[in-house]
C-alpha cells in the first residue's frame, strides 16, 4: 500500500527537517507533547480557505455554515469572521454560537423537534428565520404569538423533495420516508405554505431543502434544485435553501466536487429554472473534514496468528462514532514517516469495552509500527468531535487551532471532575 494520500491531509500540512508531519508550522509529535492524545488538530488556514472558497462559489450571506459537523466558540467566531452565518440545529448550539460573539440574526434554527422552549429562545433571540419542519410546529409558533412572545419571527419551510442521495440510509433526508420536512407529493408542502401565509404568527420568506450528508454525485444536487424550482418558482419567495451534504474524500480511492464546483452545479441549474429566489446553501462537513486529523498513542498490538493483527490506540468510537454508526472508512499513518509505505494491514481499535469499536477494519499502516508510536487519522474534523462521548466515562480530547507556527488551544481535555460536574451524587 503506497504512502498516504497528501491530498487527505490539510492545506498547512508539510514534512519537517526532522521527518515529522507539520500542520501549520507546527509539530505533530510537538502538539503531542504538549497537549497528550487523543488530540484533534485544526489547520486554520484551511478552514480560512473552505469558508473563503464558499462565499465566492455563492456569494455574500448565502452560505450558512452547519454547525453540527463541529462547533466550539473559536470556530463559531470564525465562521462568522469569514462572512458565513450559523445553522443551528438546537437551542445549545444556539447558545454556543451566541457566546461566540455571533449575533442571532446571524443564525438559523433548525431541527424536526424543536421544544416550545427553543422556539421561545429563537423568536426573543430574533434569529434571521426558523426553518419550520412539521405542522405541530407551525402550531406551537401560533401559541407563542397568542401569549405575547413576539416578534413574529421569519420562517421558511423543509420540504422533503422525494430524491434520494446516494450515501447511507442514516444520513439520507430528502426521500419520502423522512422524520424531516413536508412531504411535497402527498400535498403537505403546499398546506404548509397556506398555513404560514395566513398565520399573523410568523413571516413566510423561504422554502428549503436537504437531502442528505456525504454526497459524492453533483447531479443529485441538481436532481433537488430542479424539483424545488417547480414548487418554489410559482410561489415567488425571496429565499430558497437548497441544504448541505457536500461530500469529502475520507480514504484514497474517493473522489468529490469541490464547493467551487459544487456552486457552479446548483447555481447553474438555478438560473436554468428561472428560480429568482436568493440561493443559499449550508455546508458543514466540506469546510471541516479535511481541515483536521485525530492523533492517537498506540498502546496494544496484537498479534493472532492466522486470524488479524488488532493495534489499540488511546481513543476509539467515543471520538470517532462514524465507522461504528455508518461503516464509514478512514485512512491512517505514523507522523514520525509519512512518506513511508504502508505495507502491513491491521484492525484500528479503540480501548472500549466493546468489540464493536473500531476505528479502521483494515487499515494500511507500516510494518515497523511499534506500541508508543503516535498514530494520525486524517480528515476527522466533522463530527468527531461534535458526536463524541463518554462512553466508559473517558474524557473528551481536547482541540487545537494551529497557524502561523502556533498552536491555540480552543478546546481543553476533560479532567475526572468534569465527569461529575452533573452527578449529584
Amino acid at each position: 500500500m503506497s504512502p498516504i494520500p497528501r491530498r487527505l491531509l490539510s492545506d498547512s500540512a508539510t514534512v519537517g527537517h526532522d521527518g515529522w508531519l507539520e500542520v501549520g508550522g507546527v509539530s505533530i509529535e510537538a502538539l503531542a507533547e504538549d497537549y497528550g492524545t487523543p488530540l484533534f488538530v485544526y489547520d486554520e488556514a484551511h478552514l480560512r480557505a473552505r469558508c473563503r472558497e464558499a462565499v465566492a462559489a455563492f456569494g455574500p450571506e448565502r452560505v450558512i455554515y452547519a454547525t453540527k459537523a463541529f462547533l466550539c466558540r473559536a470556530m463559531a467566531r470564525l465562521a462568522y469572521d469569514e462572512g458565513l452565518l450559523l445553522d443551528v440545529a438546537s437551542g445549545g448550539e444556539l447558545h454556543v454560537a451566541m457566546s461566540a460573539g455571533v449575533p442571532a440574526t446571524a443564525c438559523t434554527l433548525h431541527g424536526n423537534n424543536k421544544s416550545g422552549d427553543e422556539l421561545r429562545q429563537a423568536v426573543e433571540a430574533e434569529v434571521r428565520y426558523i426553518v419550520v419542519d412539521s405542522f405541530d410546529e407551525l402550531d406551537r409558533l401560533d401559541v407563542l404569538a397568542a401569549a405575547g412572545v413576539g416578534p413574529a419571527p421569519r420562517v421558511v419551510l423543509r420540504i422533503t423533495p422525494g430524491v434520494h442521495a446516494h450515501t447511507h440510509e442514516f444520513i439520507t433526508t430528502g426521500q419520502d420516508d423522512s422524520k424531516f420536512g413536508f412531504n411535497l407529493a402527498n400535498g403537505d408542502a403546499l398546506r404548509a405554505v397556506d398555513h404560514a401565509r395566513r398565520s399573523s404568527a410568523m413571516e413566510l420568506v423561504g422554502l428549503h431543502c436537504h437531502i442528505g450528508s456525504n454526497v459524492f454525485e453533483a447531479s443529485s444536487f441538481a436532481k433537488a434544485a430542479e424539483v424545488m424550482a417547480d414548487f418554489a418558482v410559482p410561489l415567488d419567495l425571496p429565499e430558497l435553501i437548497l441544504g448541505g451534504g457536500l461530500g469529502v474524500a475520507y480514504v484514497e480511492s474517493e473522489e468529490a466536487p469541490t464547493i467551487s464546483q459544487w456552486g457552479s452545479v446548483l447555481l447553474d441549474a438555478c438560473d436554468a429554472l428561472g428560480v429568482r429566489s436568493r440561493v443559499s446553501v449550508e455546508p458543514g462537513r466540506a469546510i471541516v473534514a479535511s481541515s483536521a486529523m485525530t492523533v492517537y498513542t498506540v498502546g496494544t498490538i496484537k498479534e493472532i496468528p492466522g486470524v488479524r493483527t488488532y493495534v489499540s490506540v488511546d481513543g476509539g468510537m467515543s471520538d470517532n462514532p462514524r465507522p461504528v454508526l455508518y461503516g464509514s472508512g478512514y485512512e491512517s499513518f505514523l507522523p514520525r514517516s509519512v512518506d513511508a509505505e504502508r505495507d502491513m494491514t491491521v484492525r484500528l481499535v479503540g480501548k472500549h469495552c466493546e468489540s464493536g469499536d473500531v476505528l479502521a477494519f483494515a487499515a494500511q499502516v507500516p510494518s515497523d509500527l511499534a506500541v508508543g508510536d503516535l498514530l494520525a487519522m486524517p480528515v476527522t474534523g466533522a463530527y468527531g468531535h461534535s458526536m463524541g462521548s463518554n462512553y466508559n466515562k473517558i474524557t473528551r480530547p481536547p482541540v487545537v487551532f494551529v497557524a502561523d507556527g502556533q498552536a491555540r488551544l480552543v478546546v481543553r481535555r476533560e479532567t475526572y471532575d468534569d465527569l461529575l460536574a452533573t452527578d449529584l451524587g
